[in-house]
């Protein structure tokens, strides 16, 4: 018999992590990927810039997770694991560069910590927390709302919507405390206050960081390197890779007397269909929601609600001889209420060795510009968002130094935002497609939007795609 055929919609990390999974089990399925853009990686990217690479989106992993570092080794990359030289960032407020006090995503540990950042009327806020009435959470809050209640608006301002804010590009007083930030939120429906939650949890984290295990990981090269070797390993395996082919729809057939799926694909005037015994959807929530309106209607009004974020990477290049010897650490993030363009600043070079090695006498550097609600600052031109950051960071580190490159990438509709009660959303999409058999769904917009969750996330699909052809074929048999 032929072996059966699944159609993952997305070449993404998500789409390829679930094609991974998919054939490296036994009795593989044939596995075909389509891919709307002209390349596959999604919002993993990377270039080279005045002869360095630099990675144009994600550039690490969260290593403390097991399936992005697991992905790496399994296609071959995990001789060029590497780890952060300095995670040192600093918060720029006011006039210069602040140490970031000890927090759990933003949520102060130790108010006395937090006085160069919020002063003594802020500090003084955080402390009087723990006096406060114990309000044990019993369900999802925002959390830049929530905090803000119980240790002041300072809080969310200066440290929550730079460190959480950031991850998102979104906006702290929206985001979901449960979706976002999940140890906290568990830990807040059994203990009283913020306070004694972030301490707890704190104490956990630097027993965790006693084993010596590094919280992040990169490769060197660039993180974007784990898409080519993906690929290849794919291509290796027999799996078909379809670049330029966006799925518009998908709808179930029958098939001698089985349910199969068929997906229209490519230009319009002249689409392509394609015959799955089972499909992965990996694209993320709005052309998820278009392509599944007819087969699983009420999947599709969720995932269309889901908001999307726009943002954009500003890469430098300038002679090392002319960076500031007081512009240390791996970078810095900023508030939105400061009023600067960029939102953050990573010294590459100093960040990861193989960057600093592959410069020579160059130093990359990269910042991020734009969030939700700012789309007209993308407006702008490259060559104006360069020099935008360019005098942001002179006044930020006194970097006064001529530019020997620039790259600006702009990430449409790059970044779900979860919303207040996201979990539920993903729970009811899920739900959903379950009664679908041979149907799935992966990526950012569920449960992570990190590397690794995202890997988790295709591996997921894949599993539940691989129990529905396992139960096929026993019916068969």
């Amino acid at each position: 018999m032929d072996a059966p055929v699944v159609v993952v919609v997305g070449g993404g990390v998500s789409g390829l992590a679930a094609a991974h999974a998919l054939v490296g089990g036994p009795n593989p399925p044939q596995v075909v990927v389509l891919e709307g853009a002209p390349r596959l990686g999604g919002k993993l990217a990377g270039d080279v810039l005045a002869g360095v690479p630099v990675d144009l989106g994600a550039e690490s992993v969260l290593a403390r997770r097991p399936e992005g570092v697991a992905l790496i080794e399994a296609v071959g990359l995990g001789d060029d694991l590497v780890h952060p030289a300095t995670t040192s960032a600093g918060l720029w407020v006011g006039d210069r560069i602040r140490a970031i006090p000890p927090t759990v995503m933003g949520v102060p540990v130790d108010a006395a910590a937090t006085v160069d950042v919020l002063g003594e009327e802020g500090a003084a806020r955080v402390a009087a927390e723990a006096e406060l009435p114990a309000q044990v959470l019993t369900e999802d809050v925002a959390i830049g709302r929530y905090v803000a209640d119980r240790m002041g608006p300072a809080v969310t301002n200066k440290l929550i919507d730079p460190l959480l804010g950031g991850v998102y590009a979104g906006r702290a007083e929206e985001i979901s405390l449960a979706a976002a930030v999940p140890e906290l939120y568990a830990k807040l429906r059994t203990t009283p206050g913020l306070l004694a939650a972030t301490q707890e949890m704190r104490a956990s984290s630097q027993r965790r960081a006693a084993d010596g295990k590094p919280v992040f990981a990169g490769l060197r090269g660039g993180i974007n390197r784990l898409i080519h070797a993906l690929e290849a390993d794919l291509t290796a395996r027999g799996v078909e890779i379809h670049r330029s082919t966006p799925v518009r729809k998908i709808t179930r057939v029958a098939d001698n007397e089985a349910t199969k799926y068929e997906l229209e694909a490519g230009p319009v005037p002249a689409p392509t269909y394609f015959r799955a015994d089972a499909v992965i959807v990996a694209a993320p929530a709005s052309p998820a929601a278009r392509m599944l309106t007819d087969v699983v209607p009420t999947a599709a009004t969720e995932l269309a609600a889901i908001d999307y974020a726009s943002m954009a990477i500003v890469t430098l290049a300038v002679p090392k001889k002319h960076w500031p010897t007081t512009a240390t650490g791996s970078g810095f993030l900023v508030p939105s209420d400061e009023g600067r363009t960029i939102k953050a600043a990573t010294f590459s070079h100093a960040k990861w060795e193989w960057s600093a090695e592959a410069g020579g006498d160059l130093a990359v550097l990269r910042t991020s510009v734009g969030r939700l609600g700012e789309e007209y600052v993308l407006q702008r031109s490259d060559e104006e968002l360069v020099k935008l950051a360019a005098a942001d960071l002179r006044k930020a580190i006194g970097l006064d130094a001529e530019l020997v490159g620039s790259l600006v990438t702009r990430w449409g509709g790059g970044l779900p935002q979860y919303a207040v009660g996201h979990l539920d959303r993903v729970d009811r999409v899920e739900a959903a497609v379950a009664d679908h058999p041979g149907l799935a769904v992966c990526g950012a917009a569920y449960r992570g939007v990190g590397i690794a969750a995202c890997v988790a996330s295709g591996g997921a699909a894949a599993t539940r795609v691989r129990e529905h052809l396992t139960a096929l074929a026993t019916m068969g048999s």
